[in-house]
């Protein structure tokens, strides 16, 4: 299970912390009962939040080309078709000699 991130925790520790206490003051309950209650409801929805908080988009080599866009692809592309052309018969225009 990857760590999580520091956005993950502050999300998640803020809701906690803020649900609690508004709940507390909207119910005004003062039993026992009733705090585990809150506290339960507010640790789960705390971690609900921090588990739909978007991690961070990893960067690779992968994340670099996209960002250059059609250019990369341009140049790339006449070398690739050569290649996998070349491996599926296609005709050369260059004369063999045997």
């Amino acid at each position: 299970m990857p760590r999580p991130t520091a956005a993950q925790l502050a999300y998640g520790s803020a809701t906690v912390i803020v649900s609690t206490i508004a709940m507390l003051l909207l119910s005004q309950t003062s039993t026992g009962l009733g705090v585990a209650v809150i506290a339960a409801a507010a640790l789960a929805l705390g971690l609900l939040v921090a588990l739909t908080v978007p991690a961070p988009r990893r960067r690779g080599r992968h994340a670099a080309t996209a960002r250059t866009g059609g250019a990369a692809g341009a140049v790339a592309a006449p070398h690739a078709g050569a290649v996998a052309g070349a491996g599926a018969g296609a005709v050369s225009e260059e004369p063999v000699h045997h």
